[in-house]
């Protein structure tokens, strides 16, 4: 077995250079690792301070979230990369295999993508926020919470419903708390014997008694159409958005009562059968 001849290796040289790259390496370790805490931390104030500014704006709570954790996690990926690039990683060719596999999960999820996308415009456009009841995607409810993939309604049943946000943002979005004041629409039919200035007299007394109804709106009492078996009165007053349905079932209650009180009859379907021997 042959010696190996150990006289002509330079042991001190040798640990010299490995000590040199330790320390040079050390130095890069402890510098990544400083990059890292302290790069974190300026990421969370600086998301922070977004969020209050936005607060401060009166921007809302879904909007301030959505872009505090937005830019969390921007400015967290930027120091990731520095601290990666300060031990020597090849940061340009990291970033092409970042995007080359972002670009496979984004072709495997193109639903979930389209989603995201339609959850950002809601972010950014806000058809609708949180307590306003809705149709949308299908469904109507009032909305409990809007995520980023996904929109959460609650029904007047307290049925908890989810939809997808592309399903709402690429239908209409029919918004019922929007305005303040909405519009109360009812249909009364009465017999063809009945005299119609009274009943219209009747009608009107009825609207102003309820104190729900806006009377400074204005409101709008009519014959709306000669109809098969009745006369059938359009009456359009305008109520407080949370109390339309207050109005609509108050004023129906009440106008019943008052027609049968003053006998005017209010016709329903009927058929009459002659049978001949």
């Amino acid at each position: 077995m042959e010696n190996i001849d150990l006289s002509n290796i330079d042991l001190l040289k040798i640990f010299e250079q490995t000590q040199g790259i330790l320390v040079e390496y050390s130095f890069k370790f402890l510098a990544a690792i400083a990059i890292f805490i302290i790069g974190r931390i300026v990421a969370k104030t600086i998301a922070k301070g977004i969020a209050k500014a936005l607060k401060l704006r009166q921007v809302d709570d879904t909007v301030s979230n959505f872009i505090h954790n937005l830019a969390y996690g921007a400015l967290f990926v930027v120091v990731v990369i520095s601290a990666l690039s300060q031990l020597g990683v090849q940061t340009a060719s990291f970033i092409t295999i970042i995007g080359a596999a972002g670009l496979a999960v984004g072709l495997a999820l193109q639903g979930s993508l389209s989603n995201f996308a339609s959850g950002v415009l809601m972010i950014i456009f806000r058809p609708f926020k949180l307590g306003d009841y809705v149709e949308a995607g299908g469904k109507a409810g009032t909305v409990e919470d809007i995520q980023i993939f996904a929109t959460q309604l609650k029904t007047p049943d307290n049925k908890v419903v989810i939809i997808p946000n592309s399903s709402i943002m690429d239908g209409s979005i029919v918004n019922y708390s929007r305005k303040a004041t909405r519009r109360v629409d009812l249909k009364i039919g009465v017999s063809y014997d009945a005299y119609l200035p009274d009943v219209k007299e009747l009608l009107t007394k009825t609207v102003q008694a309820n104190e729900k109804v806006l009377h400074d709106e204005g409101y709008k009492i009519a014959v709306l159409e000669l109809a098969d078996s009745s006369v059938n009165f359009v009456i359009r007053v305008w109520a407080k958005t949370p109390e339309y349905w207050d109005v609509y079932f108050e004023l129906t209650e009440n106008i019943k009562l008052a027609l049968d009180e003053n006998n005017i009859g209010i016709p329903y379907p009927q058929m009459d059968v002659h049978m001949q021997k």
